[in-house]
């Protein structure tokens, strides 16, 4: 091995490419009739080995021995390196070939780049007049209309003194280097032939790009040789740029690709180098992973939110190595007895020699007799019930997207999850995949639990309140339960406790408890704090009792979740996941025995609220009338800072947008509260209260781009209406609800608005996930150092204080320093 010094990049000079090259390639035919490589083709033996058995002639080395060595083709005529088309358009615009060989440069300002404006069109030293010079994507080149030929090109930047060069922008090599005499064929270990099932041999796209190259150079060489035509040589040579070109970049938008003989694009250097399928990305930054699962999460309310459910063939894959000691030697045992196929069982042994062996039916007993404790055998046994893994939801986005859960194994074939574990993944169960990996060795699974448990990332290293929390069945569940006058059988109180597993000792005397005193049980008796305090849904609770206030998202949910911040503060991690697993479980099983559906008759009004809401609507469409007949008449004054225009929508707009809130108070006073819509809405289970206004009220105006609908046809939205017209329908308001039903108009509205929010959170997505990608790359060296500065890899400081504050927010109580974390929780 040696130690490399230093890369150095730049575009590899001719001298340089014979002198690595080991021999010259000038055979078109890949393999001879007894299938052998052919002698100087592009599979020479020489420049490296793919086959078992084979040898190599250059280095001696066999297979995985020999990284293979470079060819050389010496091209009949010079072509342009297609990736350096624009730079040397620029060393030809910018420079100036004298008759005595002296070269004039034609930047007018050396700070300036090298664009249009920045170019003398006269000769600084003989004041001659210079025609531009006219550039063909992606490689032809034009002086007063006469085509400029590579050797005419080569000539000239041969001529470029190095400073006038690197003053262009050319360092790391000469000028003439872009036009290329000789190519370097690349070693066989890096485009190895396949055999297919049939027996025939198929090749690397390089290889037939190579081949190519190597058969029209042929051409082009015996028709010079023979003094043919200047429009035939010109041809060839101009086909030989074209597949040189193609080696190197086959997706130029000017040029047909060369294509397989199946009709498939050929796959260029470039191509294997850049995008996701590239070399960087799919070889080197990311790869293939052992001892790692992916497939189907689906929901499990029955498992801790630390827990995640594996089905029993990936558990009997994936394995974990354990030392064999005296301790340990009878499960060992047993695992090995149980072989590949049975679980809990093995599937490898560790001798101590570090060979590895597969368990057999027929190896296993021989196996067996030679293990002795304390000699260096190891075991590799299943994945079993309480193992630490990692599991990851992609795209991973922030440190939550990666956790550490304990195994159970399940049936079935699907990864099972908390549902209240999906906020941090941003994780459903439309077909959703995650991965899980195995931490091979005891340091990695004691860092996995420390740092990494689920429970230790409750709170969100963004807002420093809960990510983790309760949601939909949940939240309905625990809302209903704490209702006012909410009161259960004893009997039923039992049933609810014992099925979710808890004792039921703890439940307080008497023949009815209330549901409030069911969830007080798993408060611990020193918690004290109001929620919402001095509002309508106020929650007290006072040393460990509910004595107010009906449990909502605000309270137990995440990104609200009150309680479980203060727990957080309090206890500590451990507590935090035994309440959400607790609770959770008893809002849960409380609604599944209460029964909770949805229906039409939820989304019902009464006639009088319908009177009321329609009243709203008729004030709101009178008052755009007035307003636009105030505007027609000229009597309308601007907003400052607005047009008359402007100023006529934002009145229009606020007018009909009162109608949509109004419609709200007079539905959210006239629902009946036991209807499964509003306690969703209200306890912030799922949808809101606007959602329903639209499903029982009204839908109100419908907007692209924060504007009343505007286009549609000539001078008007829709033929329906007269040109010019300005009027609330015409330009999207519906009145209308969702269960009334809309007309054409109304529909056609509601999807242009619809469409535009979809294709809007469409494309933010792809967009902010790039530029997501960019700042991750250019930040993923930072780190916080012991004395809480942000650094880089070379140790420059970034922040004196990381975020300026020193505060992690993960730690804070959402941002500030809190006055009472516990010890056990750090700074």
């Amino acid at each position: 091995m040696k130690s490399i010094k230093e890369l150095d990049f730049g575009v590899m000079s001719a001298e340089k490419l014979q002198n690595i090259a080991v021999k010259e390639i000038d055979q078109a035919e890949v393999y001879d009739a007894d299938g052998y490589p052919v002698e100087d083709g592009v599979m020479d033996p020489g420049l490296g080995v793919i086959d078992p058995g084979m040898t190599c002639q250059t280095c001696g080395g066999k297979i995985r021995e020999c990284k293979g060595h470079f060819g050389l083709i010496t091209l009949s005529r010079p072509v342009v390196h297609v990736l350096y088309s624009k730079k040397v358009r620029n060393l030809l615009r910018f420079t100036n070939v004298h008759d005595d060989g002296s070269v004039s440069c034609l930047l007018k300002d050396e700070d300036k780049s090298l664009r249009k404006s920045n170019r003398m069109n006269e000769d600084p030293e003989t004041g001659e007049e210079i025609s531009d010079i006219d550039f063909e994507k992606p490689y032809t080149y034009y002086q007063d209309g006469e085509k400029i030929t590579p050797q005419e090109i080569q000539e000239w930047l041969s001529e470029i003194p190095d400073e006038m060069a690197a003053k262009l922008g050319v360092e790391g090599c000469r000028p003439e280097d872009l036009v290329l005499t000789h190519l370097p064929v690349p070693p066989v270990t890096m485009r190895p032939s396949i055999t297919l099932e049939t027996g025939e041999r198929s090749e690397d796209d390089i290889t037939h790009k190579l081949v190519d190259v190597i058969r029209i150079n042929k051409r082009l060489q015996n028709n010079i040789e023979i003094e043919a035509p200047d429009f035939i040589i010109d041809d060839l040579h101009e086909l030989l740029q074209y597949h040189v070109a193609t080696l190197f970049y086959n997706d130029m938008s000017s040029v047909p690709p060369a294509r397989h003989r199946s009709g498939r694009s050929l796959k260029s250097l470039i191509e294997r180098v850049q995008g996701k399928q590239g070399r960087f990305r799919q070889n080197l930054i990311g790869k293939r992973v052992n001892f790692s699962a992916r497939t189907v999460i689906t929901p499990d309310p029955n498992i801790g939110i630390n827990e995640v459910g594996v089905p029993y063939v990936i558990a009997q894959k994936l394995t974990v190595p354990k030392k064999i000691t005296e301790d340990n030697y009878d499960q060992a045992m047993e695992w090995i007895e149980n072989g590949p196929d049975s679980h809990p069982g093995a599937n490898y042994v560790f001798q101590p020699d570090g060979n590895r062996r597969r368990l057999t039916e027929e190896n296993k007993e021989e196996i067996m007799e030679a293990i002795e404790p304390g000699q260096g055998w190891k075991v590799e046994r299943h994945l079993s019930d309480g193992d630490t893994v990692l599991f990851n939801r992609q795209p991973s986005l922030h440190r939550m997207s990666i956790m550490a859960h304990k195994v159970r194994v399940l049936p079935h074939r699907t990864f099972r999850l908390n549902l209240n574990v999906c906020a941090p993944y941003n994780a459903d169960f439309d077909g959703d995949e995650m991965n899980l990996h195995v931490p091979q060795t005891e340091e990695a699974r004691a860092e996995a639990e420390e740092l990494m448990k689920v429970q230790e990332h409750v709170k969100s290293p963004k807002m420093g309140g809960p990510i983790i929390g309760m949601l939909q069945d949940y939240v309905s569940g625990l809302y209903l339960l704490t209702q006012e006058d909410k009161e259960l059988d004893r009997e039923k109180a039992f049933n609810i406790l014992a099925e979710a597993g808890e004792h039921t000792r703890d439940l307080p005397e008497g023949d009815t408890v209330s549901g409030r005193d069911l969830v007080s049980i798993f408060i611990p008796d020193d918690i004290s704090l109001t929620i919402n305090e001095g509002e309508d849904n106020e929650v007290v609770i006072e040393d460990g009792e509910l004595v107010k206030g009906i449990l909502d998202d605000d309270a137990v949910s995440d990104y609200g979740g009150e309680i479980i911040q203060q727990l957080s503060i309090e206890y500590g991690s451990d507590m935090v996941a035994e309440f959400i697993n607790r609770v959770s479980r008893v809002g849960a099983i409380f609604l599944t025995k209460r029964g909770f559906s949805i229906g039409l008759e939820d989304l019902e009004v009464s006639d009088e609220a319908t009177e009321k809401i329609q009243a709203e609507i008729d004030d709101a469409l009178d008052e755009t009338e007035d307003l636009l007949q105030e505007y027609e008449q000229g009597k309308m004054e601007a907003i400052t800072g607005k047009t008359l225009e402007q100023s006529r929508e934002i009145r229009i707009t606020k007018a009909l947008n009162g109608a949509f809130t109004e419609a709200g108070e007079i539905i959210t006073d006239n629902f009946d509260e036991d209807s499964s819509a509003f306690v969703m809405a209200d306890s912030g289970a799922r949808g809101s209260m606007q959602s329903l206004v639209a499903m029982a009220g009204v839908i109100g105006q419908n907007s692209v781009r924060d504007q009343r609908i505007e286009r549609g046809y000539k001078g008007r939205t829709l033929s329906h209406f007269k040109k010019g017209e300005l009027s609330a329908k015409s330009k999207g308001f519906v009145s209308s609800s969702i269960l009334e039903g809309l007309d054409a108009q109304e529909m056609f509205f509601h999807q242009m608005s619809q469409r535009k929010a979809l294709m809007d959170k469409s494309l933010r997505t792809k967009t902010s996930g790039y530029m997501y990608r960019r700042v991750s790359n250019a930040l993923q060296d930072l780190k916080v150092e012991y004395d809480q500065s942000v650094r880089n890899a070379q140790g420059d400081i970034i922040q004196f204080r990381a975020g300026e504050d020193g505060i992690d927010p993960g730690k804070s109580d959402r941002g500030k320093i809190s006055t009472n974390i516990s010890t056990n929780q750090g700074e």
